[in-house]
């Protein structure tokens, strides 16, 4: 009897439980207000416009700056060469020496020449001048007189001749020493002692070559060329202040930088029409020979600069399925799209040419939660564009 009057006691709590849970829920979902919507939250970053330099990055090859390929002026025997190959020479600096015996004697043959005339000269002043005496007193005709003269003007350009003669035998008795025009780094020989030599010979014995500083030969396509001329010429850019003084960076071939910077000497006037480039000659100061002539290279060179340049985070910009790129901005407090005009990449950041203005909030974060016309709370990033002389990396197709 106990028992049931336990069990039916423990039924009646629970439903006086079950009844009071009831009546509380009930009478809070009848009192409490629905909760209040929060306005999402976006990171935003406020568009600066600022100086950009705008910079290639293109492929070049090294040549030297100065090339002198050594040949002989006069023929002869090899009797010495006075280089180590390899080495670096000196402007001036003896390279071979020819054998001088027969110039040696040309030169005694041409002073003996000389001095006979020079003899036959002085014979001829004194005649000319005893026969100038003789025929005022009528003692001579007149034209022994006058052949007395005649004799004395042949004799002084015979002397000329001779000492003509004399010159040019001891130039080409200095021509039997081969010096380097040039200082530098001087190749391998192509002759040895005992080889006959001809005067003006096509084969160089040995190349001397300069190289520092030393020239990059770089190409650059019609297309960027045109492109930049075009934007130089609407006042989009700005070209650099000292023309044809533009630095130029350089990376060698394993990807490694150049630790000294050059600056752009020439650019070509002629089209290669093969490859429809041209070229840009710059210079670099090589002190410790890093750079070998015919080294493959990248540089890179600032070509203008834009004052009032746009960057923004790539990954602020979306793109259609028809391909209008666009960001989100704020713009009292609500979300608006522009659609933008993308120039190129620098970097992780897209050069906008058209679509933003100064002072505009880009959503760079949150931009997926919300939706356009939508009511934000804007939150300005650290993240600013910051100015870079870093070579355009891709060129976007502007709306």
């Amino acid at each position: 009897m106990s028992t049931k009057l336990f069990a039916k006691s423990l039924v009646t709590a629970a439903v006086v439980v079950a009844v009071l849970v009831l009546f509380a829920l009930g009478g809070c979902s009848a009192g409490d207000a629905p909760p209040v919507a929060q306005t999402p939250k976006v990171q935003v970053m406020t568009v600066q416009p600022q100086r950009q330099a705008l910079t290639t990055e293109l492929a070049g090859r090294t040549q030297a700056f100065m090339l002198a390929d050594i040949r002989p002026q006069v023929g002869g025997i090899v009797q010495q060469r006075l280089f180590v190959e390899g080495a670096e020479v000196k402007a001036g600096q003896a390279l071979y020496q020819i054998d001088p015996a027969p110039y040696k004697a040309t030169l005694a043959e041409a002073q003996a020449t000389a001095s006979k005339a020079r003899a036959t000269l002085k014979s001829a002043q004194a005649t000319a001048t005893r026969n100038a005496a003789l025929v005022k007193i009528d003692a001579i005709s007149q034209q022994d007189n006058e052949d007395a003269q005649v004799s004395l003007l042949t004799a002084q350009a015979e002397l000329q001749v001779a000492q003509a003669g004399v010159d040019t035998a001891r130039i080409n008795l200095g021509y039997t020493r081969i010096t380097s025009p040039l200082s530098g780094r001087i190749e391998t020989s192509t002759v040895t002692p005992g080889a006959l030599l001809v005067a003006a010979q096509t084969t160089a014995l040995t190349t001397v070559q300069q190289l520092d500083p030393i020239y990059v030969d770089i190409t650059q396509s019609t297309t960027e060329l045109l492109r930049l001329k075009r934007d130089l010429a609407s006042g989009a850019l700005q070209g650099n202040s000292a023309e044809g003084e533009a630095p130029v960076l350089l990376s060698l071939d394993d990807g490694s930088p150049y630790n000294h910077a050059g600056t752009l000497k020439f650019s070509g006037v002629a089209v290669n029409q093969g490859t429809g480039t041209v070229t840009l000659r710059a210079v670099f100061a090589n002190p410790e020979h890093l750079l070998l002539p015919g080294m493959y290279v990248r540089a890179v060179l600032e070509l203008a600069s834009d004052d009032k340049a746009i960057l923004i985070p790539q990954k602020a910009v979306t793109r259609s399925a028809s391909g209008v790129t666009s960001v989100l901005v704020v713009v009292n407090g609500k979300v608006e799209q522009r659609v933008l005009t993308i120039d190129r990449a620098v970097g992780n950041q897209w050069w906008v040419s058209a679509g933003l203005n100064a002072g505009d909030q880009v959503i760079i974060e949150g931009g997926q939660k919300v939706r356009v016309g939508a009511e934000v709370l804007a939150q300005n990033s650290e993240a600013r564009g910051v100015p870079r002389a870093v070579a355009p990396t891709a060129i976007a197709q502007g709306n």
